[in-house]
């Protein structure tokens, strides 16, 4: 199928999150007109940050509510639209882990966004965020040893009971759209395949989600549990690369349906290192490193080196996304920035050491 035109109309779902909220910045700074699909405009605490952007006064950027959950919610905003990054995750309330893992959940959901993308015969490209998670799952060890190659072709064995439900939710997710694209014939659908996002935040609510920023903040509050996420390393990737390269997917004559591209800048780091980092980037602040000592007995010791073991070995590409010509940047730019970004737009207040104080004015 077709690229979008330069400076057409891009609808992004997710609008007010983390990664939504770069992807909106980057359009509006390559000229595009943006749809910036938010639950609730009138939530000013998470759209603020998005009318704040140059692109709103003019009106080359517009909010617009819509819920997931409601049949038609995107009819509206989809209408004219050249292309859509479907940015947001599924908003499952009242069902276990937020619906991820319930087929039928992911499947209804979806269904209503593919309905509204067939109806605007205007589109000809959907960039959807998936996830690192659908090209290899955590919980499953054993199977990145037999596998350890993770690549955009490489798929976690869904039928496999340790496999997450946020890795299933996500494959399939990725699945119902390549097979509604190649029914419709008139639009494509790529995918994008972050790996730890990291990279300043936009608004105060980024610093309460994450995990990535999430577990910074944590750290800046005194806390850094290296057991977090079975001490598996963060294969970072800056929040603004991963947007940068959603762009340069709406925009290519190269890419085909069904494609994934992961988005990793070849860095990983553990998070222990991370937090050592923080006073090395930025010793001006007086960041009061915490102790992250653990006890841990003869059995915790040999299974942490074990989960670290099998990591090491494997090896994750990002040949395809250089391919895009995707620079990355440098880890410690993304760490830095996020640092800063939490103590200033998180509001974040981080121990610090005896004689240093935050400038707020």
């Amino acid at each position: 199928m077709a690229p979008i035109p330069k400076g057409g109309i891009v609808a992004v779902t997710g609008a007010s999150g983390y990664i939504g909220g770069w992807l909106v910045r980057k359009l509006l700074d390559g000229g595009y007109r943006v749809r910036a699909c938010v639950r609730d405009v009138n939530d000013e605490a998470k759209s603020n940050f998005l009318k704040s952007m140059g692109g709103f006064c003019s009106g080359r950027l517009t909010l617009h509510s819509a819920d997931l959950n409601r049949p038609g919610a995107f009819d509206d905003i989809f209408s004219g639209c050249h292309g859509v990054a479907h940015v947001s995750h599924i908003n499952g309330e009242g069902h276990k882990d937020g619906g991820y893992g319930n087929d039928e959940y992911v499947a209804r959901v979806n269904a209503q966004i593919l309905a509204s993308i067939d109806q605007a015969d205007s589109v000809s490209r959907v960039v959807i965020t998936s996830s690192i998670a659908a090209v290899v799952s955590e919980s499953n060890p054993e199977e990145m040893q037999k596998r350890p190659v993770i690549y955009e072709d490489r798929y976690p064995d869904e039928d496999n009971p340790r496999l997450s439900g946020y890795s299933r939710s996500k494959q399939y997710a990725e699945r119902l759209f390549e097979q509604a694209a190649m029914k419709s014939g008139r639009w494509d659908v790529i995918i994008c395949c972050p790996g730890d996002n990291v990279g300043p935040i936009q608004a105060e609510h980024h610093a309460d989600r994450g995990p990535w920023q999430g577990l910074m903040k944590k750290m800046l509050l005194g806390e850094c549990n290296p057991a977090v996420h079975g001490y598996r390393p963060w294969h970072t990737v800056d929040v603004r690369d991963t947007a940068a390269l959603q762009v340069a997917i709406l925009e290519s004559v190269v890419v085909k349906n069904g494609e994934r591209y992961i988005a990793f800048n070849g860095k990983r780091i553990d998070i222990e290192d991370v937090c050592l980092r923080i006073d090395r980037l930025l010793p001006e602040l007086g960041y009061s490193t915490p102790n992250m000592a653990e006890d841990l007995d003869e059995k915790g010791l040999e299974r942490r080196e074990r989960r670290r073991k099998v990591y090491a070995g494997t090896d994750l590409r990002n040949d395809r996304t250089r391919a895009l010509g995707i620079k990355y940047r440098d880890l410690n730019i993304s760490l830095r920035d996020m640092a800063e970004s939490l103590i200033s737009v998180g509001k974040v207040e981080p121990v610090l050491r005896t004689g240093f104080n935050i400038n707020r004015n």
